[in-house]
């Protein structure tokens, strides 16, 4: 019994030594670590209206706010520690041989991701823009940290690395395209009247935009016809439809008008008994 109450005497005397030695350095441990939760979100504020103000997409400014958050919070606590009287030295010692050992493992997504705030920062395109990068082209439908996602005209979704972005040469189409048709007359055509009825073709469709001048000149004296390039200008939306509809007209309003669409043609003369071919 007295062996007993000897232990209790003990522990409570241990207790309250433990108390009185680290009892106010706990306190002022909690204290540190209740103003950095008070700061990071005092910080995270401020960043939200900078990074709104730079018109950021609402996941990229969360997930970096969440970084900055975390960032001034681990500040806080090693603060809090440091004041607890834990020796950081050989931790960060051995984070950073660990860090080392990560960042070697993960140098795809690592350049990823400083790829990805790279173009979050410079903003070289936008969502719902039409680009041309690294061997393929589509709609930018989302910017990640660490992926491009594009949608192709056939429906499907082309998923770029960041770090296959940056440092390419860019094609930016914006949110407009330019068609780019070429329709062929015979040489006999009497062209002033073609190229009216293709602007009048154009200015029927309603996918073309009027407020952009297409371009509809002569641009190839080809063999068998005359070569007239039309290039109108459409949304990334229509572009595919409006090039069917625009070749569709094209025709009908030729056939209307008697303007003749020529087949290649080819002339054959024999002579003494030898076939020969003249263009």
């Amino acid at each position: 019994m007295n062996d007993q109450s000897d232990t209790i005497e003990y522990l409570k005397k241990t207790g309250i030594d433990l108390a009185v030695q680290f009892g106010p350095k706990l306190l002022v441990a909690i204290g540190i670590i209740i103003v950095g939760v008070v700061v990071g979100r005092w910080i995270g504020q401020v960043l939200d209206k900078v990074l709104r103000k730079l018109e950021l997409e609402l996941p990229v400014r969360q997930l970096l706010l969440r970084i900055v958050k975390l960032m001034v919070l681990a500040l806080f606590a090693i603060m809090a520690l440091q004041n607890l009287g834990v020796q950081l030295l050989p931790l960060i010692a051995g984070i950073g041989v660990a860090g080392a050992g990560i960042a070697l493992a993960m140098q795809g997504v690592l350049g990823n991701l400083v790829s990805g705030l790279t173009i979050i920062f410079t903003k070289p395109f936008r969502i719902g823009e039409y680009i041309s990068i690294a061997g393929v082209e589509g709609v930018v439908e989302n910017i990640n940290i660490f992926n491009t996602i594009l949608s192709h005209a056939d429906r499907s979704r082309v998923v770029v690395p960041n770090r296959k972005i940056v440092g390419e040469i860019l094609h930016d189409y914006g949110k407009i395209r330019q068609l780019d048709i070429v329709v062929g007359v015979s040489y006999d055509t009497d062209l002033n009247k073609a190229l009216s009825t293709v602007n009048e073709v154009l200015q029927d469709n309603p996918r073309v935009m009027k407020d952009l001048p297409p371009v509809i000149a002569v641009s190839v004296l080809a063999d068998s016809s005359v070569n007239i390039a039309v290039k109108p200008w459409t949304s990334v939306d229509d572009f595919g439809a409006a090039t069917g509809e625009i070749n569709k007209a094209l025709v009908e309003a030729f056939r209307t008008k008697n303007i003749m669409i020529p087949f290649p043609q080819r002339e054959i003369r024999i002579i003494g008994g030898n076939c020969q071919k003249v263009s």
